[in-house]
């Protein structure tokens, strides 16, 4: 393409950046619709070709008529090309979601270990926080008797 007839965008473009821009527009890449376009083509240039042919009634609805059976047998074969890829397709993917569920179940099993782990160890230390609160308040209590029977006040100092 000359530089005359680039456009002012493509001027300061090179051929591989033009290149990118044009794979990146939206040209319909499914394989549905390439097949349909492919079996469209095929069909108008089977049609053009029977119309323009210097043939008899006879012979040219015959030709259509095998051109038509040929585009089915064509259109079968493609259906079942293409059903057997998206077979193929749902079973690859299947089978990465059964991983990634099953990844992802192992992980969450392995979190809620170490949490009931983490929270049986808080727990042990809570229980050996009451514990020795509750002997604390027993030995305390227990001077305070012996304090008062022996007629001396217990010695509570200010702090402060």
């Amino acid at each position: 393409m000359g530089e005359a007839w680039a456009s002012p965008i493509q001027k300061g473009l090179s051929h591989g950046k033009r290149l990118r821009i044009y794979r990146g527009r939206d040209r319909g890449d499914g394989i549905s619709s390439q097949l349909a376009c492919l079996l469209i083509g095929g069909g108008i240039g089977a049609i053009l070709a029977l119309l323009f042919a210097p043939k008899s009634g006879q012979e040219l609805r015959n030709d259509i008529a095998d051109a038509t059976r040929k585009g089915i047998d064509r259109s079968r074969e493609a259906a079942t090309q293409l059903g057997s890829k998206a077979g193929e397709y749902y079973e690859a993917t299947r089978e990465r979601a059964t991983e990634f569920y099953d990844t992802a179940s192992e992980k969450a099993s392995e979190a809620a270990a170490s949490a009931r782990e983490a929270a049986s160890r808080q727990v042990g230390s809570v229980s050996a926080a009451i514990e020795a609160g509750k002997k604390a308040y027993v030995e305390e209590k227990r001077k305070t008797e012996l304090s008062g029977r022996s007629g001396v006040q217990p010695n509570y100092e200010k702090k402060g």
